[in-house]
Formats: structure tokens, C-alpha cells, sequence
């Protein structure tokens, strides 16, 4: 790393550190950032309701968030490599759609109630729309970006339809689906965390594995191949790893899109060719962006709060309109 990607690494960690404390310090009960710095540094006695506060609410949350951002922002790094378009996202794709329709079905047809379920049929339909994307990405190459989005448009109107008509069919699904489906972080559970983080663990060491045949494939198939890269193996990697990371964000905090559009748009800002460097500052970027959504998401309306999806939708949507009139991703497909 040059001394230009160590200062941004830097300043990268202490504002994950920084948003952590603050998400931490609100939501329920009276407890700001002193209290809480207090009671994980055992620095006070706390009551019964401090700690249900604390490690009950509150913790399982900024966790969760901390596991939600790198898995989208990591997978929205891969799927702009593998398909060398940077407007690329699981979101935007119809990849999340097709997690969507695949824990639907679980829900509606199979009875899934476990964390265990919810992982392995969002991951199922995570692996559906993942394979269209690639597919077509293939395809289209990276002659228009915008080919990919409509592309992608289309996948989560099909998904999304499929999925309200299997919805329709039980009223008891459809209330347990309203809310989870608009993305979330207030059902954190520790319990799930602790089954997709070996998932996720392994996703990330798979990610590290490909980064250096990725930046070489940007040089284009037969440049690649011509280096000995098996591009095929390296697509079914990225089909792998990018699933992984749907799978363990969808089934612990529902559909949440434009977090790892922001985040690999960024990242690639910082680092435009290496792979290798550019994930680290995505998942920092990535996990920046939902804690301050999350805090902004307690926030805003109390005593109620507002669904991260939600909130993230209202910012990522006029930043990706931004991005697409002015021309930004041309630059970004000059890079080789």
C-alpha cells in the first residue's frame, strides 16, 4: 500500500471504531456513549436493565451491522470485477430478489423457521440470480453498463412478482415477511450471527484468493488466459463467494440495497486497479454507511424507527442517478 491507502486506511478504521461507539450509545433506554464505553470497559456496576439494554438490544446490532456491510460491499466488489461493470450491486441486479424469493418459498412451502433455513434458502435464490448476472455479464462484457441494470430491473420485477404471488397464498408469512423484507438490523440475533460468521469467514478468505486473477482478467479473456487464469474457475469463485455474502446479509437483516454500490464506488475512488487493496476499503466503506444508516434509522423518528433499507434507498438512489448522468462510470471502464 502507497502512504496515500494508509492514511484513507487509517482514517477508515477509526471511523468504523468512531460509528461503532455511537451505535452503541442510542436507541432504547437512556445510556449515551459514556455509559456504554463504561460498561465494556467494566468500569461501572450496571443494573439488570442496563445490560439487557446493552447486550440484548444494542450489541447484537452494531454487530450485525458490522457483518451486513462487509458481506454487501464485498459481493458488490466482486460481481463489478467478474462482470467489469462498476454500476454492479447484489441489489440493483436482482440479486437480493432472487434471495428474497428463495427464503419466500422456504417460508411459505417448507415451514422454515431457523436461522439455519432462512441461510440456506436465501442462499439458494442468491445463487439464481447470481448466475443470471454472470451470465449475462459474460455476455455483454463491459460494453454497456446500463445493459446490466436494466438487466437487472427486470430480474427483481420477475423475482418480486413470484414472490407476492407465493405471499398471497398465506397471510401468516406475509406478516412475518412485511417488515424483514424492508431491510433491517432490529432483529439481530446472536445466535444467527454466530452460524453464517464461518460462512462469511470463508467468503472473505475465497474473495482474497481471486483478487489477483480478478485485476488480471480487467486486461480481458484471453490476456488472462495467456497469463495461465483459469477464468471459468475464477467466475465460479465469485459465484461462490458472492452467494455467501447475499445469503449471510439477506438472512440476517432482509433485502438492504445501494450499500454496496456506495461502498465499491468508493472504494474503487481510492483504488481503481487492485483488487487485493480495493476490498479492504469497500467493507470499510460498506460498514461506515450502514452503521451511520442504522444510527440515522433510530434516530430520525423516535420512539419508532426507521427500516435501514429504507433510508439507505432514499440516499443511494439519487447518488446512482448522479453517478449514471454524469458519465462516472466511463472513467472507471477506461481502468485496465
Amino acid at each position: 500500500m502507497s502512504k496515500l491507502h494508509l492514511v484513507w486506511l487509517g482514517a477508515g478504521v477509526f471511523s468504523v471504531c468512531f460509528f461503532s461507539v455511537m451505535s452503541m450509545s442510542v436507541g432504547a433506554g437512556e445510556y449515551g456513549a459514556a455509559e456504554a464505553l463504561a460498561y465494556y470497559f467494566s468500569a461501572i456496576v450496571p443494573s439488570e436493565h442496563m445490560t439487557m439494554v446493552m447486550d440484548t438490544l444494542r450489541l447484537p446490532r452494531t454487530l450485525c451491522a458490522l457483518m451486513v456491510g462487509v458481506s454487501l460491499s464485498l459481493a458488490a466488489s466482486l460481481l463489478q470485477s467478474a462482470t467489469r461493470n462498476p454500476l454492479a450491486e447484489p441489489g440493483l441486479l436482482g440479486v437480493n430478489a432472487g434471495a428474497v424469493l428463495g427464503l419466500v418459498t422456504g417460508l411459505t412451502y417448507f415451514g422454515v423457521e431457523s436461522a439455519q433455513g432462512y441461510l440456506v434458502w436465501s442462499g439458494l435464490g442468491a445463487l439464481a440470480g447470481n448466475i443470471v448476472v454472470l451470465l449475462v455479464g459474460h455476455v455483454m462484457g463491459k460494453s454497456s453498463p446500463l445493459k446490466l441494470i436494466l438487466v437487472g430491473v427486470a430480474m427483481n420485477a420477475t423475482f418480486g412478482g413470484l414472490s407476492n404471488y407465493i405471499l398471497l397464498s398465506n397471510q401468516v408469512v406475509l406478516d412475518q415477511f412485511r417488515f424483514w423484507n424492508l431491510g433491517s438490523l432490529a432483529a439481530a440475533d446472536m445466535t444467527a450471527m454466530a452460524l453464517i460468521s464461518p460462512f462469511m469467514l470463508a467468503a472473505i478468505v475465497l474473495t482474497f484468493l481471486l483478487a489477483r486473477q480478478l485485476t488480471m482478467m480487467q486486461l480481458g479473456e484471453q490476456q488472462a488466459r495467456s497469463l495461465g487464469i483459469n477464468t471459468h474457475w475464477v467466475r465460479i469463485g465469485v459465484l461462490l463467494a458472492s452467494t455467501l455474502f447475499t445469503a449471510c446479509a439477506i438472512s440476517v437483516a432482509g433485502p438492504i440495497s445501494f450499500v454496496g454500490f456506495l461502498a465499491a464506488y468508493c472504494a474503487r475512488m481510492v483504488e481503481p486497479v487492485r483488487l487485493s487493496v480495493q476490498v479492504i476499503f469497500s467493507a470499510l466503506f460498506g460498514v461506515c454507511f450502514i452503521l451511520i444508516a442504522d444510527i440515522l434509522a433510530r434516530w430520525m423518528i423516535q420512539p419508532y424507527e426507521m427500516p435501514n433499507g429504507v433510508l439507505l434507498a432514499m440516499i443511494g438512489a439519487p447518488v446512482l442517478i448522479g453517478v449514471v448522468r454524469r458519465g462516472g462510470f466511463r472513467s472507471l471502464l477506461a481502468v485496465k
